[in-house]
């Protein structure tokens, strides 16, 4: 697959590959990291995943990365821009692998993945939709300078709490104290 590679000081960002389904399937299986995104899912539903990430990088020019740790070369987590039909808004998602959890890479990944939306594809505001118990998630929202918005119904019925901010908002904000919160 083609498309953008974004790199932080520790984070590589493309779009994914099928040589990504091994670990792309341990994430999905594990039923601690999936509780807010579903539930755990077999090898063969997390290769659909992955297959309709694809298609959306093919259909939409866009769509979640996959995150590789530069230090070790290792697949970490997904995070990215997710506009599936029936989308909520224009949301940047994440999800990482358990020994990624707690060292800032959602927030930093997330943040890299917001400038591209906002600088290439033209968003006009980026969403998160997280579950209320998700205070990880939030968590990161915030360090990103998400605010509260709404409560929303997702396709299945879930009602999610929309973060999010405006172009304007993102564009003024301060620079970060440090780039690993």
């Amino acid at each position: 697959m083609t498309g953008p590679r974004l790199e932080t000081a520790r984070l590589i960002l493309r779009p994914p590959v099928e040589g990504d389904l091994d670990d792309w399937a341990a994430l999905d299986a594990d039923e601690r990291l999936t509780t807010w995104i579903g539930g755990p899912q077999d090898r063969a539903a997390s290769w659909r995943g992955l297959a309709t990430v694809a298609g959306m990088w093919a259909l939409r020019g866009c769509g979640l990365f996959s995150v590789i740790e530069k230090e070790s070369g290792a697949w970490i987590g997904r995070a990215g821009p997710w506009t599936p039909e029936g989308a909520l808004g224009t949301e940047i998602g994440w999800a990482f692998a358990g020994a990624a959890q707690g060292r800032g890479y959602a927030t930093e990944a997330a943040r890299a993945a917001m400038d591209w939306a906002f600088e290439t594809l033209g968003w006009a505001e980026v969403i998160h939709g997280i579950d209320a118990e998700n205070t990880a998630s939030i968590a990161v929202a915030q360090r990103l300078g998400s605010i509260w918005l709404r409560a929303a119904a997702e396709p299945d019925g879930k009602v999610a709490q929309i973060y999010g901010q405006s172009r304007s908002q993102w564009l003024s904000r301060p620079a970060p104290a440090h780039l690993h919160g």
